[in-house]
């Protein structure tokens, strides 16, 4: 009587690129899969097979292989071949949280249109578990999850345990603790077969008491083991304690689920151990030029493009969709773990580069074409419009900066009310022989006007309130002169109702904060030091030398042009230009920074920081001093916000000694802000692309934030920080990994009194990573520059809004607003972005709840517990 049932899943896990490009790895793909079908096809003892749970695989190799639909699409509906749900196998840790949804979405959209979609949420290879990946797989009808990454022999002796999400919905999970690789290699040997068999097991009965047992065979772009079901017979021929089987992972997984009942532990939020499995948590800072573009392009789509869309639908304009699922598609191959991770050859980040550059020219070119659609049938009674659009919920009045054509005379800028508006002349070029010889006139016989002069021009200015979620129109009035003057003196003092900021002798700023009278010294400290890593890891070199801007200051001066103060500061750090002078304590080489401090009206002190970066294998940092004495940090994460330790003090006592894949470092990711709060008051840095950050000093009282880390080889070996091997491939140079060139960062820091709910982080994030798109309406401009189109008869009013929501602090915050999927509805997400207080969700006509799927109906509630998410569909009528 066998005691023991193997579930051997067999499977290969299928990188789209790595080391290698995506080229490379699409003709691979396309000889795979036709190998797949033909094995399937003629053995049906061979029960299943696993492609990755990736759809976007099936998609790729219809495009070449047409032919084989029907075939395939057999297979997958018989689950005999395994696809879904994810589209790409996509990190969990530094995407957008719509990113990772909308994957989902499309991956199971695409699996289930072939036939069906496993529903797992299977991760072979991800560096960690986002902490709100219970909730969100539980919304699209996924209950039981597999993965390798995260979970140390510390936390988890066995490998089945309940995994609870940040907001108390669990699932059934099982870690791999060997990985998805473990069996992939088999000895078909007879006499060494029983031999070979024990010695894999055994460490797996030592990790479960359990009769089901998992026994992964794959490897990354395995080849189908055509004799599987051969060797299979053979297992259970030559071992009388187990009876092995082909089974699908989902299959196991309820199998044990059943078995062990309620016998098993419960594990909370995020899983990013590194005792077992690198999880490579310092990966966040890797081609800081490639997640600077990532951010740029998710906070576009989801922010600024999706808004405008369901505004034009409303407005009766067909919605886009295929064009839609074209970027996001784009966006989800950029997501996966090694390629937002960066950790590739310089040849796949070129291919990286060009779908970011692809994704955001669709998206900025859709976003212009629909704004264009609705500003060509307002309602117009000046030669010299333009529609505001307002992709937020709420009414705004944000500080705008757009692009205009001007005729280069004084004007004034006026609201739909009329009301003078402050704005700033940044910029201006005289374009006129190019633009008025690039204008169209469809109808010569009708008037329109052409102005004397054309200056391509940039404008900031000081938006009264915007109508929520719509448009309105702004004008110039020729009659007198509204623009503000820009001043620059040598006054090294700047000021708004907030704070108060001067510029110690050392380079280093002190902020003193009005609400409170606080003073706060040596804020903004830039910080280099080297890299002795590479392409997945950051670790100190053995020999470092840390430099830091005190004292380097070179030029200063202050501007004020009426709308925002702001200083200017020159720094020129001596720094070692590569690993061998830092060993040696020499600093030969310069790296000069710009950073420009401004105030607003509001209490964010916006930051941008410029480099020439001429250095090789160093990493810079920014430190924001606090007075709190910290023990741990909160940053925001999919959905929610998440508590870390500032020391994993712990393991840092043991992970020499146990040998631990990983430095068990405190060094995390953030969506988009990092905190540190007491219940009286607190410090956010608000990011606008920069996505890790750590908390030092000796009494953890500093935020760090990296803003780029650089290096020469995809792997390297024996890292401070990463013993062992290494976690690329050694032989393949990254020169262009060391960034050499211009760098531009920007983020806010904000100083806060009260608590970290009434602060409302996210809600403010939300609105400093929106931007509002300004459309020019003349008729001078309608020609090559911009592509002609028709005239349209005006019957849009004035102003628009379709839908107006609250935003105070005990408000839900909206994550999207765009065009349902499918139907004529509009989308609309919250969810609770608080530490403790829960988040109302405003009660709306026509609506209905929804899971994230869009479609299966949920419970509905009222109000969300924190990192709680709930979807409403919205009928349009």
């Amino acid at each position: 009587m066998k005691n023991k049932i193997v579930h051997i899943y067999t499977h290969t896990h299928w990188d789209q690129e790595w080391y290698f490009t995506s080229s490379r790895s699409r003709i691979y793909l396309f000889n795979h899969i036709k190998n797949v079908i033909r094995i399937l096809e003629n053995n049906d003892d061979f029960p299943c097979y696993l492609l990755d749970a990736q759809s976007a695989l099936i998609e790729s190799y219809l495009q070449w292989a047409p032919e084989d639909k029907d075939v395939l699409f057999k297979l997958i509906a018989e689950k005999r071949l395994l696809t879904g749900p994810w589209y790409t196998q996509t990190d969990q840790l530094v995407i957008h949280q719509e990113s990772l949804v909308r994957n989902l979405w499309y991956g199971i959209k695409v699996a289930t249109d072939a036939g069906s979609s496993m529903a797992l949420g299977y991760v072979p290879d991800c560096f960690g578990q986002g902490g709100n990946m219970p909730q969100i797989y539980k919304q699209f009808g996924i209950h039981h999850a597999l993965f390798w990454r995260g979970i140390a022999d510390n936390t988890l002796r066995e490998t089945e345990f309940i995994w609870q999400g940040e907001n108390g919905d669990r699932i059934f999970a099982v870690q791999m603790p060997w990985g998805y690789h473990y069996g992939g290699l088999l000895d078909e040997t007879p006499e060494n077969m029983a031999t070979f068999l024990n010695e894999k097991m055994s460490p797996i009965e030592a990790r479960s008491d359990r009769v089901n047992l998992l026994y992964p065979h794959g490897f990354d772009q395995a080849p189908v083991r055509e004799n599987l079901p051969d060797l299979v017979k053979q297992f259970n021929a030559c071992d009388d304690e187990r009876h092995y089987q082909i089974s699908s992972p989902l299959d196991f997984l309820e199998a044990l689920e059943k078995e062990s009942a309620n016998d098993v532990r419960i594990l909370q939020g995020e899983l990013t151990e590194g005792k077992h499995s690198r999880v490579h948590k310092t990966i966040f800072s890797c081609r800081a030029d490639l997640k600077l573009l990532n951010n740029e392009i998710e906070s576009l789509l989801v922010n600024t493009l999706e808004p405008v869309l369901a505004i034009s639908r409303s407005l009766g304009h067909a919605y886009p969709s295929k064009i839609i699922a074209d970027i996001w598609k784009l966006m989800f191959y950029n997501a996966a773990h090694d390629s937002i991770g960066g950790c590739n050859s310089d040849d796949t980040n070129q291919d990286i580069f060009f779908r970011y550059k692809q994704a955001r020219d669709l998206a900025v070119n859709l976003l212009e074409l629909h704004s264009r659609l609705i500003a060509i049938r307002t309602q117009r009674e000046h030669d010299y419009t333009f529609t505001v659009f307002n992709p937020l919920t709420n009414t705004a009045a944000p500080q705008v900066t757009f692009e205009a054509w001007l005729p280069g005379i004084p004007f004034t800028l006026r609201d739909s009310a009329g009301n003078a508006l402050p704005y700033v002349i940044e910029e201006q070029t005289d374009l006129t022989s190019y633009v008025l010889n690039q204008t169209i006139r469809l109808n010569p016989g009708k008037p329109y006007h052409q102005p004397e002069k054309v200056y391509r021009t940039k404008v900031t200015v000081n938006s009264s309130d915007l109508p929520a979620l719509g448009y309105t129109r702004w004008h110039l009035d020729f009659d007198a002169d509204g623009a503000s003057k820009r001043v620059t003196d040598n006054m090294l003092v700047i000021e708004n109702a907030f704070y108060r900021m001067e510029v110690e002798e050392n380079g280093l700023l002190t902020i003193n904060h009005k609400t409170t009278g606080k003073r706060y010294e040596r804020q903004m400290l830039l910080v280099e030091n080297g890299d002795d890593g590479d392409s997945y890891n950051y670790s100190p070199p053995r020999g470092d030398l840390i430099v830091t801007s005190e004292g380097c200051l070179v030029s200063a001066r202050r501007e004020n042009n009426g709308l925002n103060q702001s200083l200017l500061l020159d720094y020129v750090l001596k720094v070692p230009g590569n690993l061998e002078e830092r060993a040696q304590g020499i600093a030969t080489s310069t790296m000069k920074v710009a950073v420009h401090v401004t105030l607003q009206y509001d209490d964010i002190i916006r930051f941008t920081v410029d480099v020439d970066n001429q250095v090789l294998s160093h990493r810079l940092c920014v430190h924001f001093a606090t007075d709190i004495l910290a023990n741990v940090s909160y940053a925001d994460q999919l959905f929610g916000v998440v508590a870390r330790p500032v020391q994993l003090s712990n393991a840092l006592k043991v992970w020499e000694a146990e040998n631990w894949h990983e430095k068990p470092i405190s060094i995390e990711p953030m969506q988009s802000y990092v905190n540190l709060h007491d219940e009286n008051h607190g410090f956010t840095l608000h990011t606008n692309g920069v996505r890790e950050y750590e908390i030092v000093g000796d009494n953890f009282d500093t935020i760090s934030v990296t803003l780029f880390r650089s290096f020469g080889y995809m792997g390297k070996e024996n890292l401070l920080y990463r013993p062992g091997r290494a976690s690329g491939e050694s032989v393949v140079a990254t020169p262009d990994a060391q960034l050499s060139g211009p760098l531009s960062f920007a983020f806010g820091w904000r100083i806060y009194s009260g608590s970290f709910d009434e602060a409302q982080h996210a809600r403010l994030s939300k609105s400093l990573l929106t931007s509002f798109p300004v459309y020019q309406d003349s008729d001078f401009l309608n020609g090559r520059l911009r592509f002609c189109l028709s005239d349209e008869q005006r019957t849009y009013p004035q102003e628009y809004s379709l839908l107006a929501l609250p935003d105070g602090p005990e408000d839900a915050l909206v994550s999207v607003v765009k065009c349902a999927e499918e139907g004529e509805g509009l989308i609309c997400r919250f969810y609770n972005p608080n530490l403790n207080a829960t988040a109302t969700i405003p009660a709306l006509n026509n609506a209905r709840y929804v899971l994230l799927d869009e479609k299966t109906p949920s419970q509905e509630r009222a109000a969300l517990n924190p990192n709680d998410v709930q979807t409403l569909y919205i009928e349009i009528v």
